[in-house]
């Protein structure tokens, strides 16, 4: 594929993201085409159908998620790398909320993709929490999946305005839980520690 060609999948990818988030995966590709400064014939060619699309939309935004986690690891302490990237699965559920519908119609078709995407995303999520827990940060006693679960309720929120307000709300609650008691009890433990000497 050449540069240009190139440039053009991942624009439209990234537009169909948007409006897929904002009105449904029955949004325009029309608009798609045009957000994404290319001719409606420019997505046909890579994308031949609405599924298509849909599903690698779908792809790409875990891999994002995912990628994104590694990238906040470097950058930002533990605790504050896995608060940006609860954040991000809030742009994830997003994307997925408007591609709710077609997403049903793939499970039944390719079922794989779903089992793998879930994975990936168990998995980086764990990654996270690990780190923030081993230094202290978060506390111990949290299992990563149950944190899953509960970042999965964004999804139950009623569609309003207010939505992503709400979700960064929620995101803040959990890490306050999370946070709560870490480093007092961690300090507590290592005063209580038989000391060398």
């Amino acid at each position: 594929m050449r540069a240009d060609a190139r440039r053009n999948r991942e624009k439209l990818l990234e537009m169909a993201a948007v409006v897929f988030s904002e009105h449904g995966v029955e949004g325009s590709l029309e608009d798609i085409a045009r957000r994404a400064g290319v001719g409606i014939g420019t997505l046909y060619r890579h994308f031949p159908t609405r599924e298509h699309l849909v599903e690698v939309v779908y792809k790409r935004e875990v891999e994002n998620l995912c990628a994104a986690a590694g990238e906040l690891s470097l950058h930002h302490p533990p605790d504050a790398a896995l608060e940006e990237w609860m954040h991000r699965f809030v742009g994830y559920i997003a994307a997925k909320r408007g591609m709710a519908n077609s997403l049903r119609i793939l499970v039944t078709s390719n079922s794989e993709l779903f089992a793998g995407s879930s994975g990936m995303v168990a998995i980086s999520l764990r990654n996270l929490v690990e780190a923030a827990a081993n230094d202290d940060l978060i506390r111990r006693d949290i299992d990563s999946t149950d944190l899953l679960h509960a970042l999965f309720t964004i999804y139950s929120i009623p569609d309003a305005p207010d939505w992503r307000d709400r979700s960064r709300r929620l995101v803040k609650l959990l890490m306050d839980g999370l946070r709560w008691g870490a480093r007092d009890k961690a300090t507590a433990q290592r005063d209580e520690s038989p000391r060398n000497g």
